[in-house]
Order: C-alpha cells, then sequence, then structure tokens
C-alpha cells in the first residue's frame, strides 16, 4: 500500500508570535495550510510560499475545523495549533504509518508546558488528541463547538512520539482563553437543550475544582496543579454565570408581543 500524503492545517487569530515555529515544524507535509480567522496582528501575513492561506470567519472551533478537512487538498489531515511542535521522531512516525497500517484516524499523545510547567496530571496529562485523520470517514460534532472532537467511522489507531505543547506562559493569558472557551461552551449548553438548576452557579465550580485537583491528581503537578485548579473552577463559574444569562434572556417576552 502507498504511503498517503497529508495536509498540515493550522487554525489561527492573532498567533503571529508562535505561527512561525509552528510552520518550521511542519516543514515535512505536503501541505502547510493555515485558515485564519481574519486576525489582525499579521498572522495572515505569511512570506513562505509553500504555506497557503485562507481567511475564514471564526463561528466556533468545530465548524472551523469541519471546514479545513473540506479546504485541504489531500485527504489525510494532520490538525496542529500554532503553540504545538511537531518533532522529528513525530513527524517521521507520521510518514511511515500513515497509509500503511488499515487505520482511519490516530490519537496523537500531547505533552503540555502550562505556566513553564510540563503537566504530569490536572488532566492535561495524560492527554490523546484526535488529530490526524482520513477525511473521507471523518467529520465533526457542529453541537461541540469547543474541546471538539472527530467522529471517525472506522479503526483509530495511536500514535507513539509525543506533539509538544507550549502553551499558556501566564495566568493571564489562561484567564482569557479560557473566558473565549466559556462563552462557546455556554452557547453549545443553550443549544443542547441543557437546564440547570440555580445552584449549579456554585456547586460546579467546587466540582470542578475537586474533579482537576483530586480525581484527575493535580497534586502531582504541585503549586501549579492548585492553581489551575483553581483557574479551571473559575472558568466553570463563566461557564453556568454566560448559560443563565442566556437563559433568562431566552424567556423574556419579544417585543413584538
Amino acid at each position: 500500500m502507498p504511503i498517503s500524503t497529508v495536509s498540515a492545517v493550522v487554525l489561527v487569530r492573532n498567533e503571529a508570535q508562535d505561527l512561525d515555529d509552528c510552520l518550521r515544524s511542519l516543514s515535512w507535509a505536503d501541505e502547510r495550510l493555515v485558515i485564519d480567522s481574519f486576525s489582525v496582528d499579521g498572522s495572515a501575513r505569511i512570506d513562505d510560499p509553500d504555506v497557503r492561506v485562507v481567511e475564514r470567519r471564526f463561528t466556533n472551533f468545530s465548524d472551523q475545523r469541519e471546514a479545513a478537512l473540506r479546504l485541504a487538498a489531500h485527504d489525510w489531515v494532520f490538525f496542529v495549533d500554532a503553540d504545538e511542535r511537531v518533532s522529528v521522531q513525530l513527524s517521521d512516525e507520521i510518514v511511515r504509518r500513515v497509509g500503511a497500517e488499515e487505520f482511519f484516524g490516530y490519537w496523537v499523545p500531547r505533552r503540555n508546558r502550562i505556566l513553564g510547567h510540563w503537566m504530569r496530571a490536572t488532566g492535561w496529562s495524560p492527554d490523546f488528541q484526535l488529530r490526524l485523520m482520513d477525511r473521507r470517514h471523518a467529520g465533526y460534532d457542529r453541537d461541540r463547538p469547543v474541546h471538539e472532537l472527530a467522529k471517525i467511522d472506522g479503526r483509530v489507531g495511536y500514535l507513539e512520539c509525543e506533539l509538544l505543547h507550549l502553551s499558556y506562559e501566564d495566568v493571564r493569558g489562561f484567564r482569557r482563553q479560557q473566558r473565549l472557551y466559556a462563552e462557546l461552551v455556554a452557547d453549545g449548553m443553550i443549544r443542547s437543550g441543557v437546564r440547570r438548576r440555580f445552584t449549579a452557579m456554585f456547586f460546579q465550580p467546587v466540582r470542578e475544582f475537586w474533579r482537576r485537583m483530586f480525581t484527575l491528581r493535580g497534586y502531582r503537578d504541585g503549586q501549579v496543579g492548585f492553581l489551575l485548579a483553581i483557574l479551571m473552577a473559575e472558568h466553570e463559574w463563566h461557564v453556568q454565570r454566560i448559560f443563565r444569562r442566556r437563559r433568562f434572556r431566552e424567556c423574556l417576552p419579544s417585543s413584538d408581543e
């Protein structure tokens, strides 16, 4: 069976500070495709003629990835974020295995560095991401606008080499990204018809802290694990707040009545 060609896709919005290094780590791919959500920091201005740039309005992550599957030049698509790096070992494994095995997708092990700390637990380790797939057998659930997961029609394998994720150098950046995610999670809850009691405003953040710190063994990451458990509890509070606010607006009578 011939080895398949691979399109490496990077979804970006104001990622200029990370994008060049990311694209260099993807130079092995048969296509490098950047889908830019109308950045204002110059992310779309790429001098490399071997990189294709498409501008597309962002609605949510699932919709953007589904569009990327259609826009890619090759059937095998590998999604990489701008703050991720593909090692030589990982690229060699992809080139060696894709098309030579009877799989239609692969889980990729990701190693996360958050706040300067290589994570050991807290929900960021182990961290397998379904990022490499044959688009002829793949699709994204539109009802899951964030933390999206591809659906693969067929067998899925696991890669051995790690994808490096150099994420969140400071608390401010972490909180800013989580606020964006909170908006998208709340939107998904509304679309799915979720109902929550008012007490969820209190109990859901407490549950999230406990889950991160103890169920997911955040204590193994020491002070960083404790801080991240607090920040994720704060994120959950924002989710519940935004959800209740939008549910309340839905219940208001329209101005036409």
